[in-house]
């Protein structure tokens, strides 16, 4: 099988050796200046960590607001701009604006585009009409449009260089995430896990938009770009090891969808991500483990093809999606030097591995509330291995369909959602965003329609019982898999965190409050009310001598879909709607980037 994909993608591969080097060296170089922000997670390893200290612990309180910038759009606006060199790139959500904006010259427009898509693929859009970022290579600028299209504008002029159909938007399939440029591609997955997609992810090529390669989630070997050295926690995973987990041919609308984010480490040439729930979220009408939905993929950047796989939640019964940042570091355990890959995911557990061979090290509840599992069996010898215990109270598929099953912590929204969280070298801990909520969760029969809904289950959400907060931001130790300090959130932390060399960790709030805390202690040093709430990740960059701290507010996303789409049933947004409620006492729709720095 390796030979035969090989020697498919041979001639792509070698006539393109020498220009994916250098465009591999041109972004790994840009990404080292701590002045710039020049991918979506500011660095291949998603540590969302800068290396600027002119705004530390000490002054950090003293922050003031030093210039703003209506998006002129509504809904949520998750993501953050990027910045190269005096050009600030920054997006918006449906219908995917970009804005090209001038920092030495009082941050004038330079350019501006909007394309033109069918507005009916907001309503096949399923928790808002949001958008995760840019990415930026080769003189370009990479958008993810809703209608699944992935477009390349000329990063000077924004006129469209070329544009690749990544999905059907009739069919299901839509585009929210943020593009990574790797080599000489440019990777993107696809939403649609609510419409039984079969997703993937795809490389295309950054010069003219051709597709290189596209890996499944789930299928036949040669769709999954699996072969016989494909390993799952040490072992060969088998000839079709997707095919034998589910029943018949309902892998073709499986879901397991990759609208999440991607990370890369040049050294193993290794790509990094993960999938989502399988469809439908009736685990009664898909027996077996469905693989591989909830999956961590490790895929060579070039072919496409799979190293080695993790799948987190088998059979996912509370659609405990697996998308969520790969955040690569370099630490040791128990002595020893090893290349780290720490995943935070939606089921509560908090993942340590090592990312060369996929070795699981450490498998933790990152919120005290968890109780879905008992835990992760990390017996090696064990036959169940790796997997989760499932606790029957709380088990979906043992109260079968038309069954409420109540109390079932953390909701569907996980204990974090795709809001990605922070790293920091200095402290060696990661600062994660968290939701504290749970669910009632009520299967029901559904049939498949293509470009219709095909979700299954009735849901609700509130606080865990005893308490009234919806969210954490704590500062979690991947070595051990502990909690090192932990903040309350009236609601759940939607934003992205951003950790710094001056011993501050940011990250905003659904009412909309930008934070800034101590990075060891957690101590709040700063807050500041932004116009909408917060579902953006938080920038810092450079010009001119002087540090800002750049963060979009537009309040929506799934937490905020009530106030975004106007919806009042309870049970609507997925069980969203009644749970977030109050939201609307707080703040209202409206999209801004708010610029901070410290006094001249």
């Amino acid at each position: 099988m390796r030979k035969v994909l090989l020697a498919t993608y041979l001639g792509s591969a070698a006539v393109l050796a020498v220009g994916s080097a250098s465009a591999n060296d041109e972004l790994n170089k840009m990404s080292q200046n701590p002045k710039d922000w020049v991918m979506p997670a500011g660095d291949y390893a998603n540590s969302r960590y800068s290396k600027l200290n002119q705004i530390n612990a000490q002054n950090v309180g003293k922050l003031q607001v030093a210039w703003t910038f209506s998006t002129g759009v509504l809904r949520g606006h998750e993501g953050g701009p990027l910045i190269i060199g005096n050009v600030m790139y920054v997006h918006t959500p449906f219908p995917n604006k970009v804005y090209a904006l001038d920092l030495s010259n009082e941050n004038k427009i330079i350019w501006s585009y909007e394309p033109k898509q069918d507005p009916n693929v907001i309503p096949v859009m399923c928790c808002d009409t949001v958008n995760r970022g840019l990415a930026y290579s080769d003189g370009k600028i990479f958008l993810h449009q809703a209608d699944d299209m992935l477009v390349a504008l000329d990063a000077k002029t924004g006129k469209q260089v070329w544009a690749a159909k990544n999905g059907d938007p009739t069919k299901g399939q839509t585009g929210t995430s943020a593009p990574l440029v790797v080599k000489d591609k440019v990777l993107v997955g696809t939403s649609g896990g609510e419409f039984g997609v079969q997703c993937s992810m795809t490389a295309y090529d950054v010069k003219d938009g051709k597709q290189v390669w596209k890996a499944y989630s789930e299928g036949p070997d040669d769709q999954i770009l699996f072969d016989d050295k494909t390993t799952a926690l040490g072992k060969p995973v088998g000839k079709d090891s997707s095919l034998k987990t589910w029943q018949g041919d309902q892998w073709k609308i499986g879901g397991g969808c990759t609208w999440g984010w991607v990370s890369y480490d040049p050294t193993l040439d290794l790509i990094y991500y993960g999938s989502g729930n399988p469809s439908t979220w009736n685990p009664k009408q898909r027996p077996g483990d469905n693989k591989w939905s909830m999956t961590v993929f490790a895929r060579n950047p070039d072919t496409g093809l799979a190293k080695w796989v993790y799948q987190m939640t088998p059979h996912d019964e509370w659609d405990y999606d697996g998308v969520n940042e790969m955040i690569l570091s370099d630490q040791s355990i128990n002595g020893q030097a090893r290349k780290l890959l720490t995943h935070f995911d939606r089921n509560g557990l908090a993942y340590t591995m090592d990312r060369a061979t996929g070795e699981l090290l450490v498998a933790e509840k990152y919120d005290p509330k968890v109780n879905w599992t008992s835990g992760v069996d990390m017996d090696k010898n064990s036959p169940t291995y790796g997997r989760p215990k499932v606790l029957d109270a709380a088990s979906t598929e043992k109260g079968g369909e038309d069954h409420n099953t109540k109390g079932i912590c953390p909701a569907a929204l996980g204990t974090k959602d795709e809001q990605p969280a922070a790293y920091s070298p200095d402290t060696q801990l990661f600062y994660v965003p968290t939701n504290h909520v749970c669910m009632d969760y009520e299967p029901f029969k559904v049939s498949y329609t293509a470009g219709q809904p095909y979700v299954g289950a009735t849901l609700s959400m509130y606080p865990p019982q005893g308490e009234s907060h919806m969210g954490n931001f704590i500062a979690w130790d991947g070595k051990t898999g502990k909690i090192v300090w932990s903040n309350k959130e009236q609601f759940s932390v939607w934003s992205g965190a951003l950790a710094t060399a001056g011993n501050v960790v940011f990250y905003g709030t659904l009412e909309g409050y930008l934070k800034a805390v101590d990075a060891k202690t957690g101590k709040e040093l700063y807050k500041f009310k932004t116009p909408s709430g917060i579902i953006g990740n938080v920038t810092t960059y450079e010009n001119n001598g002087k540090q800002y701290v750049a963060v979009l507010s537009g309040v929506g996303g799934w937490a905020g879909i009530g106030l975004a789409a106007g919806l009042t049933d309870p049970t609507a947004g997925l069980g969203a709607v009644g749970g977030y409620a109050a939201l609307s006492n707080y703040t209202a729709l409206g999209g801004t980037l708010t610029v901070f720095s410290l006094p001249n």
